[in-house]
């Protein structure tokens, strides 16, 4: 009797221990909740009582059942230090709503509370990329206009006798008191007891925050905009009535318009490494509370909307850390993946960001000179284009040499939209839709995978034509329109591949550099753009030099080759992007050959080496039959 007494509470513990990773999960979410109510009584609650009297007393009622319900939110939260101080505030709120306290005095402590509790828990109250309401625009002509109107005025034809009625989004009194989170947080959950559903099931985090900004634009007044930018925090979680009691209604006036269209700040690479640290914080932060797909989907983030486009500079100024500091980062994203203890994960993220913290103080002493600047722009289009150009360097000169002039046409127009296509994409992306830095490596992957087939095709291809001087008239009689669209199929993806992404790193470099480094970009590029062109001439006139026999031999050895390195290129885009994960292996890097220490990208290569040498063979053997020699001596 005495040991199962004392062994109940190590029972007890093991059960707390075994359900803390539920309760844990659960505990943003009971204080996301929290929060939309106490930005809901913010709101309304001044409007139900003038001078102690009830005005409207069905919505009294429901501040009173709101308010009651909070604090049973509050103390079903997990203990934390400062709970006791937000069970006793919440309490005293409930008080204040109960003796019919002045409006302004209920917001002020409903606000308050909100702060303090989303402090203790940890909530993060603004987006991680800057809400933009020209998206929010048809979402909200998709899931809200049918309701609150084509201009949100309440009005909308499924509105009408809707009880109670749905809601005038531009009535600036009561969107004053109102947050950019509390409208993100309404469109996500609802309004309980009313017709107004939530859509976090319909519309992404990313979603809701451009429909918020959307909304939060139909009570601001551009023409009274003036003023300094506000930071994005400021903008999720302040509101225009605190705004207006700091710093005056002419600054209230800017923030309303600067909450719909929050002004996009440059990020410079001190502020994408921060970025990244500070993503990554978050991704912990979920991972301990249970939600590995989140914390999984954080780093990636971190990755690809922060450290990656840093990562040419630090290349010119300590290439060695670059990559250590790269593969410190996939590896804390692979132990999520591999769901290893916190504490494990936690010690993970500590190695990265000790080394990020490296990657920052470099980059702040070097900065981006107008050397740095030149320098880079120069290695970022050497680096992402000499794939390309050898590809349309070997595959014209040797269609030259063959005379296939309807080929040649074919190869111009492959590149010629590929250059149309990666502009395009980048438009697209910049002004149209979101296209995310994990769609972009994945489009990056996909890509060099299909290129590295295709040049593994066309290398076989033109290897079995390296005799094409004794019967070019055959060739010409094989290349129709089959193998002229291959041709053109291979531009297009050998040039689309690495274009998007230049253009992207351009452009995240033409803001580091400032106004004093921009020329220096421009003359890097033209630079780079003047090698690659010389590369190019040098194989085209080399290629007139050598026998065909050399040349198609050379040619399809080269073609071969990048199709090894394209497939190496692949796998690890998709690594970057998340699709896969990483198998670090101790072997040499190569980043120009696609080489990298891991099992998947070494074994995409190895798969690569092992058709090439199966067709080569294949080839061997045909070529031995067609001389009459017998197939067991190829």
């Amino acid at each position: 009797m005495f040991r199962f007494l004392f062994s109940l509470p190590v029972f007890l513990l093991s059960l707390l221990m075994l359900f803390s990773g539920g309760l844990a999960a659960e505990t943003l979410e009971g204080a996301e909740q929290a929060l939309h109510l106490l930005g809901y009584l913010a709101a309304d609650y001044p409007s139900t009582v003038d001078a102690g009297v009830v005005v409207d007393n069905a919505e009294y009622g429901e501040q009173l059942e709101f308010a009651e319900r909070l604090q049973g939110l509050i103390l079903a939260l997990p203990p934390r230090a400062g709970r006791a101080g937000l069970v006793e505030a919440g309490e005293t709120l409930a008080r204040a709503i109960a003796a019919k306290a002045p409006g302004e005095q209920v917001g002020v402590q409903a606000r308050r509370l909100a702060e303090r509790l989303a402090a203790e828990y940890e909530v993060v109250r603004s987006p991680s990329i800057t809400p933009d309401a020209t998206r929010g625009a048809p979402l909200f002509a998709q899931h809200c206009a049918v309701c609150h109107g084509e201009r949100g005025r309440g009005d909308g034809p499924a509105g009408i006798g809707m009880e109670p009625a749905p809601a005038d989004l531009t009535d600036r009194t009561r969107l004053d008191r109102l947050s950019l989170y509390d409208l993100f947080s309404t469109i996500g959950l609802g309004v309980e007891g009313t017709d107004m559903p939530g859509f976090a099931d319909q519309l992404n985090e990313r979603q809701r925050w451009d429909l918020a900004a959307q909304v939060a634009g139909l009570s601001a007044d551009p023409l009274q905009a003036k003023g300094a930018p506000f930071a994005l925090a400021r903008l999720a979680s302040d509101t225009p009535v605190e705004v207006a009691a700091r710093e005056g209604e002419a600054r209230a006036a800017a923030f309303r318009l600067q909450r719909a269209q929050p002004p996009v700040v440059q990020r410079g690479p001190q502020q994408l490494i921060d970025y990244t640290r500070q993503t990554l914080d978050e991704s912990l932060a979920a991972y301990q509370a249970g939600e590995q797909d989140q914390a999984y989907d954080l780093s990636v983030a971190a990755y690809l909307e922060g450290f990656e486009l840093v990562e040419s500079a630090l290349d010119n100024l300590d290439p060695a850390l670059r990559r250590t500091t790269e593969k410190a980062l996939m590896g804390y994203r692979q132990a999520l993946l591999d769901r290893v203890e916190a504490t494990q994960a936690q010690q993970r993220l500590a190695d990265a960001e000790a080394l990020l913290a490296q990657c920052r103080e470099l980059l702040g002493e070097n900065g981006l000179s107008p050397t740095l600047s030149f320098v880079s722009a120069l290695l970022i289009l050497l680096r992402e284009g000499v794939e390309a150009i050898l590809v349309l360097a070997a595959v014209l000169a040797y269609l030259r040499n063959t005379g296939q002039q309807a080929a040649l046409r074919s190869v111009h127009v492959g590149w010629s939209l590929a250059l149309l296509a990666g502009v395009g994409t980048w438009a697209l992306a910049a002004y149209a839709i979101d296209i995310s830095g994990a769609q972009r490596e994945l489009m990056e992957g996909i890509t060099a995978l299909f290129a590295s087939v295709v040049l593994l095709w066309v290398g076989v291809w033109m290897h079995d034509r390296r005799h094409a001087a004794a019967w070019q008239a055959s060739v010409r009689s094989r290349l129709g329109e089959g193998g002229r669209f291959g041709f053109a199929v291979l531009a297009f993806f050998a040039v689309y591949r690495e274009l998007f992404e230049v253009i992207l790193f351009y452009e995240t470099l033409w803001l580091q550099a400032g106004s004093a480094g921009q020329s220096a970009v421009i003359a890097g590029a033209l630079v780079a753009l003047g090698l690659l062109l010389g590369v190019a001439w040098v194989i085209l006139r080399g290629a007139r030099q050598l026998p065909l026999a050399t040349f198609f031999s050379a040619n399809a050895v080269l073609l071969c080759v990048l199709s090894v390195v394209f497939a190496g290129h692949g796998v690890v885009a998709l690594q970057e992007a998340g699709v896969i994960g990483t198998r670090p292996v101790p072997f040499f890097e190569v980043d120009l050959l696609g080489i990298h220490a891991d099992a998947w990208s070494l074994s995409a290569q190895a798969l690569a080496l092992a058709a090439v040498a199966a067709l080569y063979a294949r080839s061997r053997r045909a070529e031995r039959q067609r001389a009459g020699l017998p197939a067991e001596q190829a």
